[in-house]
C-alpha cells in the first residue's frame, strides 16, 4: 500500500506499508530468537492429521456424524492460522524527497493488524498534509 502526499511545506512524502512476515527482533525478544524454527510445529500438525485420519477410519458405519460437527471442528482448527495472518506486524514509512531548503527525511515503525494499519496510514497522511510532518506520538519515528 502506497500513498503520495503533499505536506503543508510543499514537499511530498510516500507513504507505505508492508506486511512483514516475521516478527522484528528487539532486545528483549533475545531469548526467543534460539527457538527450534519450525519444525515442532509441523511436527504437531502432523500428528493432529494422523489422529484425524485415525479417528475417521476407526468410526463404525453406524455412526452419523452431523454437518455442523465438521463445519465447528474446522473453524476450531482455522482459528490460530487465520489469527495469525491477521494479526501480522506491518512495517510502516514515511519518505520526503530532499528539496532546496529541507534535507530528506525517513519515518519507521511497526503497526499490528490489517485493519490498523489502514487506519494509521490514513492518519499520518492527513498528520502530514496539515503539520507536514507524521506525529510523534504515533507509532512512526525519525531514522538518520
Amino acid at each position: 500500500m502506497t500513498r503520495l502526499v503533499r505536506g503543508a511545506d510543499g514537499r511530498m512524502w510516500t507513504v507505505r506499508s508492508q506486511i512483514e512476515w516475521r516478527n522484528p527482533s528487539t532486545d528483549a525478544d533475545f531469548e526467543h530468537d534460539v527457538s527450534g524454527g519450525h519444525g515442532p510445529g509441523v511436527l504437531m500438525l502432523a500428528i493432529v492429521i494422523g489422529m484425524g485420519v485415525i479417528l475417521v477410519a476407526w468410526t463404525p458405519p453406524e455412526v452419523v456424524v452431523p454437518a455442523w460437527l465438521i463445519v465447528a471442528l474446522v473453524l476450531v482448527f482455522l482459528f490460530f492460522p487465520v489469527r495469525w495472518a491477521v494479526r501480522r506486524p506491518w512495517l510502516v514509512a514515511a519518505e520526503s524527497k530532499k528539496t532546496e531548503e529541507l534535507p530528506p527525511e525517513r519515518w519507521v515503525g511497526s503497526v499490528r493488524g490489517f485493519l490498523t494499519v489502514r487506519n494509521e496510514v490514513a492518519n499520518v497522511a492527513r498528520k502530514i498534509e496539515m503539520y507536514s510532518l507524521p506525529d510523534l506520538d504515533g507509532p512512526l519515528q525519525p531514522v538518520d
